[in-house]
């Protein structure tokens, strides 16, 4: 059976501004706690359109198993992070800028699965 990994933004229209600090709680389900080996969570934006793509990391924690004193990484984890002040979630035709926390779970016999929650960062006119 497939892990079912669901992501949570504390901040419930998913849209951040410059500089505010983005919380996050995640879980791992439909999986036994011990098939879990290691878990990465990170906050990262990436390019889609014509041209290269590019794409970078913002921040990045990886939780394995033999540090987790309950021996437990599928139990909900939250972590925040300041976001930075570029780049901005953009939606072109050309090029688009998409922010998202991605959450990858390694499991044994070398399988890994990951989910994606995309979220807005920019000046948001609901946001005052």
């Amino acid at each position: 059976m497939e892990p079912l990994i669901s992501i949570q933004l504390t901040n419930d229209d998913a849209s951040y501004r410059p500089g505010d600090v983005l919380e996050c709680d995640y879980q791992i389900d439909a999986v036994p706690p011990e098939e879990v080996h290691a878990v990465e969570a990170s906050v990262l934006w990436y390019t889609e359109g014509k041209g290269e793509e590019d794409m970078a990391v913002h921040f990045f924690q990886r939780r394995v198993l033999s540090d987790d004193e309950d021996r437990n990484l599928c139990s909900l984890y939250r972590f925040h992070t300041p976001l930075p002040n570029c780049p901005l979630t953009y939606d072109g035709q050309i090029v688009k800028v998409h922010w998202c926390v991605r959450v990858r779970a390694f499991l044994g016999r070398g399988k890994e699965t990951y989910y994606e929650r995309p979220f807005h960062l920019g000046f948001c006119a609901q946001k005052g």
